[in-house]
């Protein structure tokens, strides 16, 4: 394994550390404390004097502390655009981050979020729920390129060295235990291509900048005809379409992906314009991304999100990694390459 990516503590040890956490707040006293899931995070919910708030724990080895203020620096600015965004608590000395200190060499952080009602939608539902997903993501990014950032804001970038090199943010695809030295040639073949492709793009402010970065339809809220985007613990400087990239993740191989990034596009399109460049490199994005979760598979091999979608995944991305080198469709989609 290249880099430590989850967190080991026991359920036990997390719930210690949010009831800890909360008694920072003078109004959370004797709360409700109960957790609702873990990811990258733990994510608790928390229900005193009859209101509820979403407490989110942070894994260690990912985020610094400023970089976690940052993130809360973004989404006041989203909120006051009128973007429906998580919006953090302070506690009693004005603190919005909490700090718990397991030992001198390893700590974690906290942030205690107002709780924000909504149904989150499904591609089983209607496609068109991808057409909301891009419509929204573009408001987001027509923001990030007007804003103009606290000059200590800081955040992870996304190139690509940092998806799909050895040492990325997400661990190294090679870690995948059933790909073969053949196997490992094809995709090193598809890295190098994407590579060039991403690098004829550019990185010019209208086209790389602050993105979501993981803004799936498990990321939106929808709530009495108000959308509301939530999780943007990965946001950080990458190009903007990654995010419809993103958007198909663990799921680039089903059938309906075309179906779905045709509806994003034009959600997205009726606030933003695509170009002809635009659409020229959104396969080397699909496939980047798709390798990218390679990475993030080998690295959480023992979660049960990991474990959830393991069986065939290697397969399925060798095959788009073959449609990608055809040249001949986006590699996503039902592939038979293999």
């Amino acid at each position: 394994m290249s880099v430590k990516q989850y967190d080991a503590l026991d359920q036990a040890v997390l719930l210690h550390i949010a009831n800890h956490v909360v008694q920072a707040y003078p109004l959370l006293q004797n709360a409700e404390i109960k957790l609702l899931c873990r990811s990258e995070n733990a994510t608790f919910s928390v229900i005193a004097q009859g209101k509820r708030y979403a407490l989110r724990l942070h894994r260690g080895n990912y985020h610094q502390k400023a970089a976690i203020e940052s993130e809360l620096l973004w989404l006041d600015a989203l909120r006051s655009e009128g973007i429906q965004v998580p919006e953090a608590l302070r506690d009693g000395q004005g603190e919005r981050i909490q700090t718990y200190v397991l030992s001198p060499d390893e700590q974690r952080h906290a942030v205690l979020f107002h709780w924000i009602e909504g149904e989150m939608p499904t591609s089983e539902v209607s496609p068109d729920a991808f057409k909301q997903l891009g419509e929204i993501t573009a408001r987001l990014h027509r923001h990030s390129r007007q804003w103009q950032r606290p000059t200590a804001f800081q955040r992870l970038r996304w190139d690509h060295d940092s998806m799909v090199g050895s040492t990325s943010h997400w661990g190294d695809w090679r870690d995948m235990s059933d790909l073969s030295s053949k196997d490992h040639d094809l995709i090193c073949t598809v890295i190098a291509d994407v590579d060039a492709k991403l690098t004829r793009y550019g990185q010019q402010s209208d086209r790389f900048g602050l993105i979501h970065a993981d803004l799936r339809l498990t990321n939106l809220l929808l709530d009495r005809g108000e959308t509301r985007v939530i999780d943007f613990d990965d946001c950080g400087f990458g190009w903007y379409l990654h995010d419809l990239a993103a958007a198909i993740s663990f799921v680039e191989h089903h059938p309906s992906a075309p179906l779905w990034v045709d509806r994003w596009i034009e959600g997205y399109q009726q606030i933003h314009h695509f170009s002809d460049d635009d659409f020229a490199v959104l396969p080397a994005l699909f496939i980047q991304r798709r390798i990218q979760l390679t990475a993030w598979l080998g690295s959480h091999c023992e979660t049960d999100m990991a474990k959830s979608v393991a069986q065939g995944w290697s397969a399925d991305t060798l095959g788009l990694c073959r449609t990608y080198l055809e040249g001949k469709q986006r590699p996503i989609g039902h592939t038979v390459h293999y």
